[in-house]
């Protein structure tokens, strides 16, 4: 076997197995979807069936039933708000640890990932009793502020390795042109890691948008997110596959579709620095 047919060899090899991890990652989703538009009976079927009479009833049950705009509008609210007080606290911060490294630099960083080892049962009571005193149950404020501290140590970390690979002449050139900090930040900084910054951003989106343990503890109706409207379909009289499918459904097409559309940025935030 020559050189040449070895490597398409391993070309093909390498493409079949990218394939078959992407169709095992995309089945599930697949099946939720497929599984949304059977009746609860074909759901329940045994074998399972690929080939049904496809209905919509779920999910005009799903539209009687709920208010599906409003909780896709407080997911909206909340994803977008946490994300953006994520950046604005993350950024400087990043900033400040990449290009002013000191002694404490990497053990701040280790104590901020460490954070996220606890779980979040274990300081469930002492922040529910914090969101009652002040009359935030129930409320998007909470949900907000709530979300950006569990997603703020992995958004400083993703940054910071971002801005750690840009080279500091540039930063030095553009001072040396007069530039504030400000200026420096805004407009040499952060539109050579904008790449970097939008995989940070979808990340942090889809971290807030999957987020259920707080939402179900901390909302009832008022500020309640999808992750509350997909939990309402488990009820003590068991699980209905095909609505619950379509809820799910539901709620994660906003966001998939947005992966989607932002799928460059994120591709290219992800090989950020990997050339140079």
């Amino acid at each position: 076997m020559t050189l040449q047919q070895s490597r398409h060899l391993q070309s093909l090899l390498l493409g079949t197995l990218a394939w078959a991890i992407a169709i095992l990652i995309f089945f599930p989703i697949f099946w939720m979807v497929m599984t949304s538009f059977k009746t609860e009976i074909d759901a329940f079927a045994t074998p399972p069936q690929f080939i049904f009479t496809p209905t919509l009833e779920n999910y005009l049950h799903i539209n009687e039933r709920s208010d599906y705009f409003s909780f896709a509008w407080n997911s909206v609210v909340i994803s977008f708000s946490a994300t953006a007080l994520c950046l604005l606290i993350a950024v400087p911060a990043a900033y400040s640890m990449a290009f002013y490294e000191t002694q404490r630099t990497k053990g701040t960083l280790l104590w901020m990932l460490s954070t996220k080892m606890l779980p979040p049962v274990g300081v469930l009571m002492p922040i529910y009793l914090l969101a009652k005193s002040f009359g935030l149950l129930d409320t998007r404020i909470a949900l907000i502020v709530i979300y950006t501290l569990i997603n703020l140590p992995i958004v400083v970390w993703m940054i910071y390795t971002y801005f750690k690979d840009i080279p500091k002449d540039i930063l030095e050139a553009a001072r040396l042109d007069g530039a504030t900090l400000w200026q420096e930040m805004v407009r040499v900084l952060l539109p050579i890691a904008k790449g970097g910054l939008a995989s940070t951003v979808l990340l942090s989106l889809i971290l807030c948008w999957n987020e259920a343990f707080w939402s179900l503890n901390l909302t009832s109706s008022q500020a309640a997110p999808l992750t509350a409207l997909i939990a309402s379909y488990s009820s003590p009289e068991g699980l209905f596959w095909a609505k619950l499918s379509a809820v799910s459904t539901l709620a994660c097409a906003p966001i998939l579709i947005f992966g989607w559309i932002s799928q460059k940025q994120l591709v290219r935030g992800l090989s950020f620095g990997a050339v140079k």
